[in-house]
């Protein structure tokens, strides 16, 4: 573990922004089995606290109070009972409490929610509900959001609801959800700083989360764990993806880009050497880089290596503009050299001409659009070849989809790539913006659309409905100008 890291890491700690959002219902009597639901007319992450006192008469006996946090309508009405997923249930957003003596009462743990329903559970006598206020918490700065942009109504709305997705998500870092997980894992990290350049402009976050994970401890391959902890103590996970690992390098790129800090990215480029090197020393014999812990996407069955090839040549085309940008001439030599044999490998080995679509024994002869959608971003084909291939991946019905915003996300990148504008604003529209149209507050972390209880983790009851990973679309509409508006609208 690199100490003097860590220390970097705490020196950009950010604070936190609290702020009161107070309930509108008056002071409610309440029974044993009764309950009251209170709305906070957006989706907030922060804690609770609110006043419980007797009626009639002094309670006698303790108050037994059950208390959900619901980021959606629906959950208030979900059966916690039969929950079957294989996530821990104790991610489930209820608590039980327990009061001895009438008074404020201010629960410890923070939540995630739009709505809370708070019932007695127990009580000898009627008790009265009042001050209910929930503290929201956030990291990002309000008065650093970058305004909105002149958009269409329907972009608009996905660009507010992506604002308030990265708002809920920033903290003491850029957390992955802030209703299950909470920790700061490289590839939902890529993507919030991507869209906070653009939005709350948080440049000490964005370091702070690259000198967290540059402070960590490697795999026997040299890559990092794909999440750290870091509140109340500094722990990693011991599960290195090396996709994600790859990711880091690029979040290394766009800092440099996006804030020319040249003294952070120069003391960091070590780190993203060796992760370069080190899939480097997985290629095979014919140039392709073959992953052993790879995630790309939960889509079930995925076979990943033509994607992590894909991902390996997009990182290196960004790392060879990092390394010409500080001026690294030999080594910009080095890795543009690997950059343009690896394209050359994916296309002589992954790529079928015939059927235009990167179908390969690699994967097994599986179709998909995660392949496709990588190795367009490696830059394998030009861009003609590029827009055929990943617009016929998109029609298909023999190729898998992605099922993440995560990887809706790449997907969107690649079609940009191809100059396919108008099919990557429909796909944006389709999406998050399917998701709106359903009342999303902020952006999911598994969406199917049409398929409501889709999770990848056995039960939707466990999804988190405010991800990290899925804040993107105001990148694509700040950064891209997707949903501009015209001078008809």
């Amino acid at each position: 573990m690199n100490t003097d890291f860590l220390k970097k890491a705490d020196e950009a700690l950010p604070p936190l922004y609290k702020t009161a959002v107070a309930s509108a219902l008056p002071p409610t009597v309440l029974r044993a089995a009764e309950s009251l639901t209170v709305d906070l007319g957006d989706h907030f992450v922060g804690r609770l606290s609110f006043t419980l006192w007797h009626e009639d008469v002094y309670i006698d006996a303790p108050v037994t109070l059950t208390v959900r946090f619901c980021e959606a309508e629906r959950e208030l009405f979900d059966d916690f009972s039969d929950y079957h997923g294989w996530l821990c249930r104790s991610w489930l957003q209820e608590d039980t409490v327990k009061i001895d003596f009438p008074g404020t009462v201010a629960l410890p743990r923070r939540y995630a929610a739009r709505f809370i329903r708070i019932t007695v559970t127990d009580s000898p006598k009627p008790v009265r509900l009042s001050d209910i206020v929930f503290t929201a918490e956030t990291s990002a700065d309000d008065a650093m959001l970058l305004p909105a942009p002149d958009a269409t109504p329907a972009f608009s709305d996905i660009d507010r609801v992506s604002v308030r997705t990265l708002k809920n998500c920033m903290h003491r870092v850029f957390e992955d959800g802030p209703k299950r997980d909470r920790r700061l894992w490289i590839g939902d990290l890529r993507l919030e700083a991507l869209t906070n350049y653009y939005t709350f402009r948080s440049e000490a976050l964005v370091r702070r989360c690259l000198y967290l994970f540059a402070a960590a401890p490697r795999d026997a391959l040299g890559f990092l764990p794909g999440f750290v902890y870091e509140n109340p103590v500094y722990h990693t996970g011991d599960w290195c993806l090396q996709d994600y690992s790859l990711l880091y390098v690029c979040t290394l790129c766009d800092y440099y880009r996006h804030t020319g800090r040249e003294d952070v990215t120069r003391e960091l480029v070590p780190v993203a050497r060796d992760i370069m090197n080190a899939v480097h020393a997985m290629t095979d014999e014919n140039g392709i880089a073959v992953g052993t812990d790879v995630f790309v996407d939960w889509c079930e069955g995925l076979e990943k290596t033509a994607a992590f090839m894909g991902v390996y040549l997009y990182t290196l085309s960004l790392w060879c503009e990092l390394l010409s940008s500080l001026s690294l001439t030999d080594e910009h030599a080095l890795y543009r050299e690997r950059l343009e044999s690896g394209r050359a490998a994916a296309r002589r080995h992954l790529f079928d001409e015939a059927a235009c679509a990167f179908i390969n024994a690699y994967d097994r002869e599986q179709y998909s659009v995660h392949a496709t959608a990588w190795l367009i971003l490696g830059g394998v084909l030009d861009r003609t070849s590029a827009r055929e291939a990943l617009r016929r991946a998109l029609a298909s019905p023999d190729a898998l989809q992605p099922c993440t915003p995560y990887m809706h996300h790449y997907t969107v990148e690649a079609l940009l790539a191809t100059g396919a504008r108008a099919e990557a604003e429909a796909y944006v529209e389709r999406i998050w913006g399917g998701m709106v149209r359903e009342g999303a507050d902020t952006f999911y972390e598994a969406y199917r659309p049409g398929d409501p209880d889709f999770s990848p983790y056995g039960d939707r009851k466990v999804n988190s409905l405010c991800h990290a990973w899925s804040c993107t679309p105001a990148y694509f509409i700040r950064a891209h100008g997707l949903g501009r508006r015209t001078g008809d609208e």
